[in-house]
């Protein structure tokens, strides 16, 4: 890093308010060239806000931007970021479905640059393959990008946002880069991070991922509330003191659930030769109020479980067992399931899980919006005063029933999603990375949720999730899977995230994989 040379970026008093909640307040931050800067704080905090101002898509009410030591006004016009040497890799991508890998990866370029007759699609072709190869990453250009993996679609944004970078530097803003990559993924990310701050690019990195944060970055950045807490190098801070710049207070200790009461409660749920499109033969139960985690590594099929048991996906065969009702799962349908007492909170919270321009009332009504209706109309005043209710119990920020949900932080937008399935009092809660992209305050909020209404009312919890720590807090009992069925389970102080993670290995590495009675 050059000490001596004015910052990359430099933000002076920036601030922003959304009716009467006050953003971002009179927020400072400096990237350095050629820095990796952490950006931290709970979901709400401001970072997301802090970006989409830089991006142009947000107006300021205040504040002062330069580039390199030479101001910039403000507000930035959509697109005017890259001419001031910014590129930016977006939560929700930024990528159109519609359009295919290439015209995604060139579209910048293509729109940007001088009037052209004719585009050679096929020398664009070749110069994408050429690209992905520099970057390690095998995508086919000629793909829908409707129909990438998650996977995919994150190595896509992040390329081309790496290829809109200037060449004698710029800055790289990287918001929660790596939600939908694998741990192999993440390590060549990284790789290229540390290549392009070594040519002297800047970085701006927002995460959630502690372990991340600690390994990529030179300083970090904490808001909290839309304040700027404080800057720290990484290297001389301890984990401790971060975790309490972020949330404000010393963070009560987690610990896992002890598994012997949930061992001694009647079986409530099982699932017999469940089979799909990647997984064979499943079979396992879960006692009445029982947490049970799945996971595996990439591939093992643990992630299709809750979407084959709600009949989101086609199940080829297979029986569950709910209390005293059986069904057969290749018929089942998610209207059956909701029916049955199942409730499903997918990955995917953005497309799968919500309507992100409907308010949030209406997000949280809509599993019980026959409460609502009348015969002509809604009883809308009525909804959002009970739903706002509803919010103020499960700590949902702001707690206004008429913001758009698309509004909400990462963190509020899952709390908002477990308060719309938890009214409905479910037999049994199906999770699929229930904490993905979600601070760890509002994790832990959302982990003491479960465990209570599970404790309280008998509900049965299955959690599927890539993350083996939050797998050993949170559950009785832990199911590896391995190349499409159950590897073995590990149970109580068994369910450690390095046994986890040992066994996740065993499971793939493994030439005949054997199924849990």
């Amino acid at each position: 890093m050059a000490d001596a040379a004015p910052p990359r970026i430099a933000l002076r008093g920036l601030s922003k308010h959304f009716g009467g909640t006050l953003a971002l307040d009179h927020v400072d931050l400096d990237v350095l060239p050629g820095e990796v800067h952490g950006l931290l704080g709970e979901n709400g905090s401001g970072k997301s806000t802090l970006i989409k101002v830089m991006a142009g898509f947000y107006t300021p009410d205040g504040g002062e931007l330069a580039v390199n030591g030479k101001p910039v006004a403000l507000p930035l016009h959509p697109g005017q970021f890259r001419s001031v040497g910014m590129s930016f890799v977006h939560q929700d991508l930024g990528l159109v479905d519609s359009l295919s890998v290439l015209e995604n990866l060139r579209v910048a370029e293509i729109v940007n640059s001088q009037p052209r007759w004719r585009i050679s699609w096929r020398r664009e072709r070749a110069r994408a393959r050429e690209t992905f190869k520099r970057y390690g990453v095998r995508i086919n250009p000629d793909a829908a990008v409707g129909d990438l993996k998650p996977v995919e679609r994150g190595l896509l944004a992040i390329v081309r946002a790496m290829e809109e970078l200037p060449g004698d530097g710029g800055l790289l803003v990287l918001d929660e880069p790596t939600v939908f990559l694998p741990k192999e993924a993440v390590d060549r990310l990284f790789a290229l991070v540390r290549d392009a701050a070594a040519r002297g690019t800047s970085v701006l990195f927002v995460s959630h991922d502690l372990d991340e944060v600690r390994e990529i970055t030179d300083r970090v950045t904490v808001l909290r509330d839309g304040v700027s807490v404080g800057t720290v190098t990484t290297s001389e801070t301890h984990e401790t003191r971060l975790i309490e710049m972020i949330i404000g207070r010393q963070l009560a200790a987690l610990s896992p659930a002890a598994p012997a009461e949930a061992a001694q409660r009647p079986i409530a749920m099982s699932v017999e030769g469940l089979r799909g499109e990647a997984v064979a033969d499943v079979s396992f139960r879960v006692h009445e109020g029982e947490i049970v985690g799945i996971t595996g590594l990439l591939g093992s099929g643990f992630e299709q479980i809750p979407y084959l048991l709600y009949g989101a996906h086609s199940a080829a065969a297979g029986r569950l067992q709910l209390g005293d009702a059986a069904y057969d799962l290749p018929r089942l349908t998610p209207s059956a399931a909701i029916a049955a007492g199942l409730a499903l909170i997918p990955s995917d919270r953005a497309n799968d899980g919500s309507v992100a321009s409907l308010p949030v009332a209406e997000n949280i009504a809509l599993a019980v919006l026959d409460k609502y209706a009348t015969r002509l109309t809604l009883q809308r005043r009525r909804m959002r005063r009970e739903i706002g209710q509803l919010m103020r119990d499960f700590d949902v920020r702001p707690d206004d029933p008429t913001l758009p949900y698309g509004a909400l932080s990462g963190g509020n937008q899952q709390k908002a999603l477990l308060a719309k399935w938890l009214q409905t009092q479910p037999r049994l809660l199906l999770l699929d990375e229930p904490t993905q992209g979600v601070d760890i305050g509002a994790r832990q909020q959302i982990f003491e949720r479960i465990r209570v209404t599970a404790r309280e009312t008998g509900m049965q919890v299955v959690c599927a999730s890539s993350d083996y720590e939050q797998l050993a807090l949170l559950c009785d009992r832990v199911i590896i899977f391995g190349r499409g069925r159950v590897w073995l389970e590990l149970v109580g102080a068994e369910a450690t995230k390095e046994r986890i993670i040992e066994q996740c290995f065993a499971a793939m590495a493994a030439e005949t994989v054997g199924v849990v009675a």
